[in-house]
């Protein structure tokens, strides 16, 4: 079975980094350069300082799983009835998340698991999905 069709999102000026940084195998979050904060969803300004010094910067692309839901409905064809969504925390700072599927069955999914970020390429879009880490908290 191919990858499912799946609804592409809008490139904006602050989220195309984010879309497309998989095409370099970089996952992309914005940054502040002024006082250092990472925040995602990308904004034009930065939410702590207010400064607009605000560029994507790639980041390790590790997290762990700070909470996940199980999917049991088909919403679109070819994609598997099953599967894992999940907000993954990053470690670059905490309290950053993405929302991601976990490319893992999802009896093996929990939460505090590490997992690390791979792509999913779709036209001129990256998708940004997780997968896990392995080591002890891969079982």
């Amino acid at each position: 079975m191919g990858m499912p069709d799946r609804k592409l999102p809008l490139l904006t000026t602050e989220t195309e980094a984010f879309w497309t940084g998989g095409k370099d195998g970089c996952l992309m979050i914005q940054r502040c350069t002024a006082c250092g904060l990472y925040q995602h969803p990308p904004l034009p300004i930065c939410s702590a300082c207010r400064t607009e010094t605000v560029l994507p910067t790639a980041v390790s692309g590790r997290a762990r799983i700070k909470t996940f839901t199980i999917n049991h409905q088909a919403w679109v064809p070819g994609l598997d009835e099953k599967f894992v969504f999940a907000a993954v925390e990053l470690e670059e700072q905490a309290e950053i998340y993405v929302f991601t599927n976990i490319l893992a069955p999802p009896e093996k999914v929990h939460s505090g698991m590490a997992v690390k970020v791979c792509f999913e390429h779709h036209e001129d879009v990256w998708l940004p999905m997780f997968e896990l880490a392995g080591g002890p908290d891969a079982s």
